[in-house]
């Protein structure tokens, strides 16, 4: 291991870490008054959920790769159904609140189970860099992974931040700016792997 090693992880994982600072950055918006501990929360799901997928991407190589490849052409699938499902209620939610703002609520804006499925949405393409990494031992890649996690999760943090603030000023607009941002990165994901 060197330095390139260090640069070439930190640089993937920044690469890997945009979609989860798009939806980092709508739930924000879409709860400008959450706690620090949900922050924490967010970003240390989308951070593991991007140290896991490359770890299952490298046993997949030198396991069950053939299953893998079939796997492959589903993901711009998934990830567009899964992102355009949550930001399509995100974005009905936003609507709503803006039509009728005394029937918004304090209900908490993100639940776990729409957690997962983002963390899930946004890091099923990073199987992929099990690809890259394949001919690392697994010490080595674990460690990769590890970075790129590590990556993710300060990335996240930053975006849950901005979004905040910025969802503090656009007020009940900000549901239906994040649900846009989700909708746009599914259909992101999607055009991205399809051509």
């Amino acid at each position: 291991m060197d330095i390139m090693f260090f640069v070439n992880s930190v640089l993937l994982g920044a690469g890997l870490a945009m979609d989860a600072f798009t939806v980092s950055l709508a739930n924000g918006l879409h709860e400008p008054r959450m706690r620090r501990r949900k922050a924490v929360g967010i970003a240390g799901v989308f951070a593991g959920f991007q140290f896991l997928m490359p770890v299952i991407g490298w046993f997949c190589v030198h396991t069950v790769l053939h299953y893998f490849e079939a796997f492959e052409k589903l993901i711009p699938w998934i990830a567009l159904g899964l992102l355009g499902f949550i930001g399509g209620k995100m974005l009905l939610e936003g609507i709503r609140s803006v039509r009728c703002p005394e029937q918004q609520t304090d209900e908490p804006a993100l639940g776990k189970t729409a957690l997962l499925v983002q963390g899930i949405a946004t890091s099923i393409d990073a199987l992929s860099v099990g690809f890259t990494i394949a001919d690392y031992t697994l010490p080595t890649a674990l460690l990769a992974a590890g970075i790129i996690g590590a990556v993710t999760y300060v990335i996240c943090r930053a975006g849950i931040a901005l979004g905040r603030r910025a969802g503090l000023h656009l007020a009940g607009k900000a549901s239906v700016v994040g649900g846009l941002l989700l909708i746009g990165i599914g259909i992101e994901i999607f055009v991205t792997h399809m051509w």
